[in-house]
Protein backbone atom coordinates (compact mmCIF):
# COMPACT_ATOMS: atom_id res chain seq x y z
CA UNK A 1 0.00 0.00 0.00
CA UNK A 2 1.25 3.50 -0.57
CA UNK A 3 1.65 5.87 1.74
CA UNK A 4 -0.48 8.33 0.33
CA UNK A 5 -3.52 10.41 1.83
CA UNK A 6 -6.03 9.36 -0.38
CA UNK A 7 -9.02 11.88 1.01
CA UNK A 8 -6.91 14.42 -0.45
CA UNK A 9 -7.49 14.39 -3.86
CA UNK A 10 -9.51 17.61 -5.07
CA UNK A 11 -9.17 16.74 -9.18
CA UNK A 12 -8.85 13.90 -11.52
CA UNK A 13 -5.82 14.78 -12.14
CA UNK A 14 -4.40 14.58 -8.87
CA UNK A 15 -6.28 11.12 -8.22
CA UNK A 16 -4.75 9.77 -12.09
CA UNK A 17 -0.94 9.46 -10.56
CA UNK A 18 -2.30 7.33 -7.24
CA UNK A 19 -4.46 5.28 -9.65
CA UNK A 20 -1.22 4.17 -11.71
CA UNK A 21 0.70 3.66 -9.13
CA UNK A 22 -2.17 0.94 -7.47
CA UNK A 23 -1.77 -0.55 -10.49
CA UNK A 24 2.03 -1.45 -10.98
CA UNK A 25 1.39 -5.43 -11.67
CA UNK A 26 1.45 -6.15 -14.90
CA UNK A 27 -1.25 -8.88 -14.70
CA UNK A 28 -3.66 -6.68 -12.53
CA UNK A 29 -3.67 -4.02 -16.03
CA UNK A 30 -4.09 -6.84 -18.36
CA UNK A 31 -6.84 -7.84 -16.12
CA UNK A 32 -8.71 -4.23 -16.52
CA UNK A 33 -7.82 -4.33 -19.78
CA UNK A 34 -9.58 -7.43 -21.11
CA UNK A 35 -12.51 -6.50 -18.23
CA UNK A 36 -12.82 -2.88 -20.27
CA UNK A 37 -12.69 -4.56 -23.70
CA UNK A 38 -15.18 -7.24 -22.47
CA UNK A 39 -17.47 -3.94 -21.05
CA UNK A 40 -17.08 -2.69 -24.37
CA UNK A 41 -17.97 -5.69 -26.63
CA UNK A 42 -20.80 -6.27 -24.27
CA UNK A 43 -22.15 -2.53 -24.94
CA UNK A 44 -22.28 -3.66 -28.72
CA UNK A 45 -23.69 -6.51 -28.36
CA UNK A 46 -26.33 -4.47 -26.91
CA UNK A 47 -26.39 -1.63 -29.91
CA UNK A 48 -26.74 -4.63 -32.10
CA UNK A 49 -29.35 -6.73 -30.57
CA UNK A 50 -31.29 -3.67 -28.38
CA UNK A 51 -31.69 -6.55 -25.62
CA UNK A 52 -31.11 -4.74 -22.42
CA UNK A 53 -29.59 -7.39 -20.60
CA UNK A 54 -26.76 -7.49 -22.21
CA UNK A 55 -25.88 -4.15 -20.08
CA UNK A 56 -26.25 -5.94 -17.02
CA UNK A 57 -22.97 -7.62 -17.73
CA UNK A 58 -20.96 -4.23 -18.22
CA UNK A 59 -20.30 -4.09 -14.58
CA UNK A 60 -20.22 -7.73 -13.85
CA UNK A 61 -17.71 -8.01 -16.88
CA UNK A 62 -15.45 -4.90 -15.73
CA UNK A 63 -15.31 -5.31 -12.14
CA UNK A 64 -14.53 -8.61 -12.32
CA UNK A 65 -11.36 -8.61 -13.87
CA UNK A 66 -10.51 -5.85 -12.06
CA UNK A 67 -10.93 -6.84 -8.47
CA UNK A 68 -9.13 -10.10 -9.41
CA UNK A 69 -6.07 -8.47 -10.65
CA UNK A 70 -5.82 -6.21 -7.24
CA UNK A 71 -6.39 -9.09 -4.92
CA UNK A 72 -4.49 -12.10 -6.16
CA UNK A 73 -1.74 -9.96 -8.47
CA UNK A 74 -2.06 -6.53 -6.87
CA UNK A 75 -2.52 -7.55 -3.67
CA UNK A 76 -3.94 -3.91 -2.64
CA UNK A 77 -7.94 -3.01 -2.31
CA UNK A 78 -9.56 -1.51 -5.23
CA UNK A 79 -9.55 2.28 -5.59
CA UNK A 80 -13.38 1.85 -6.55
CA UNK A 81 -14.21 1.58 -2.45
CA UNK A 82 -12.75 4.61 -1.79
CA UNK A 83 -13.13 6.88 -4.53
CA UNK A 84 -15.54 5.30 -7.20
CA UNK A 85 -16.07 8.10 -9.51
CA UNK A 86 -12.32 8.66 -9.68
CA UNK A 87 -11.48 4.74 -10.29
CA UNK A 88 -13.90 4.37 -12.97
CA UNK A 89 -13.04 7.01 -14.92
CA UNK A 90 -9.33 6.36 -14.30
CA UNK A 91 -10.32 2.57 -15.60
CA UNK A 92 -11.12 4.28 -18.95
CA UNK A 93 -7.94 7.06 -18.93
CA UNK A 94 -6.26 3.80 -18.67
CA UNK A 95 -7.66 2.21 -20.96
CA UNK A 96 -7.49 4.68 -23.08
CA UNK A 97 -3.45 5.01 -22.25
CA UNK A 98 -2.64 1.28 -22.92
CA UNK A 99 -4.03 2.06 -26.55
CA UNK A 100 -2.13 4.61 -27.08
CA UNK A 101 1.29 3.06 -25.96
CA UNK A 102 1.83 5.07 -23.15
CA UNK A 103 1.24 2.17 -20.82
CA UNK A 104 2.85 -0.95 -20.99
CA UNK A 105 0.50 -3.75 -21.50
Amino acid sequence: MSNVRTDQFRTFAEFYPYYLGEHSNRTCRRLHFAGSLGALALVAVFAVTGNPWWLLGVPVCGYAFAWVGHFFFEKNRPATFRHPWYSLIGDWAMFRDICLGRIKL
